[in-house]
């Protein structure tokens, strides 16, 4: 059953207290792989409606960490709380229940979908004729939840548009209104403009501030500094699998940020667990 995207519950922050504590919280993260330890007693946390840019060089543990996150690997060491309560995501799918969505670099779409079935794609709405014997998509009631969602995000695209005749932010645009179909609470972009033309940025970046508008905390995985100071409220940054830094995006500067990325750092090598990044 869909679970309906209120822009009211999203933004208000009824629940008491709701909003003076962490969403997600990650803490004393440990991974290995075999010799190849990825992580090292790491902390995150994030707030509700916040932006946290997450920096650092290939092999530093972001994609690894953020897959622990999203239940994909689950850590040797250290817990996940949500909302301030210890969970375990031993499958992705738990993670997803909890409102955290992951928006991979190709955007996860069918190309040969329109984009009210990308939006739904694997949680199609069905109805039923015969007392439920027969069941059928019920395209009509995608289609005005895909048009609702896009509009949420100030979008005025039609959800009949095949998906293969959309740009790069068109179709970054349709995953993020397929994680707020969902109810999303966390939204984690890995590298979101690395498929993008370069006028196309500056309309990723007013997305981001919207999902902050209706209180959607996100986590950009990013190697583009000036793109995490403009969207991001804090950066936190690692270095082969440990945290080495965490700022206010106001409290610091991009060469500051650099300098703290490489420091020490040799270049990536290949032999070494370069993909564990």
């Amino acid at each position: 059953m869909l679970e309906r995207f209120s822009l009211e519950s999203a933004s208000s922050g009824d629940k008491e207290g709701e909003t003076n504590r962490p969403l997600i919280e990650l803490v004393d993260i440990w991974k290995s792989f075999g010799p190849i330890r990825a992580l090292r007693g790491v902390g995150l946390d994030i707030m509700p409606g916040e932006t946290l840019a997450l920096l650092g060089y290939n092999a530093a543990g972001k994609s690894t960490l953020m897959k622990i996150l999203t239940g994909v690997y689950q850590p040797d060491r250290g817990e996940i709380r949500v909302g301030g309560q210890s969970v375990v995501f031993d499958r992705p799918s738990k993670s997803r229940e909890l409102g955290i969505e992951m928006i991979y670099q190709d955007f996860a779409l069918s190309e040969n979908l329109n984009i009210s079935a990308n939006v739904f794609l694997g949680r199609e709405i069905r109805k039923g004729y015969l007392g439920g014997v027969i069941q059928v998509l019920d395209n009509g009631t995608m289609e005005r939840e895909s048009q609702r969602v896009l509009g949420s995000l100030d979008l005025q695209m039609n959800p009949r548009l095949k998906v293969r005749r959309l740009s790069g932010g068109q179709r970054q645009a349709v995953a993020i209104a397929r994680a707020l179909a969902f109810d999303a609470r966390l939204i984690i972009m890995d590298e979101p403009t690395a498929n993008l033309a370069v006028g196309k940025v500056e309309k990723l970046l007013e997305l981001t501030k919207r999902l902050h508008s209706l209180g959607v905390a996100v986590i950009i995985i990013t190697h583009r500094l000036d793109e995490a100071f403009a969207v991001s409220s804090r950066l936190l940054i690692m270095r082969q699998g440990e945290v080495v830094g965490r700022f206010a995006s106001h409290e610091t500067t991009e060469s500051e940020v650099a300098h703290l990325i490489s420091k020490g750092c040799p270049e990536p090598n290949p032999n070494e667990g370069e993909s564990l990044t």
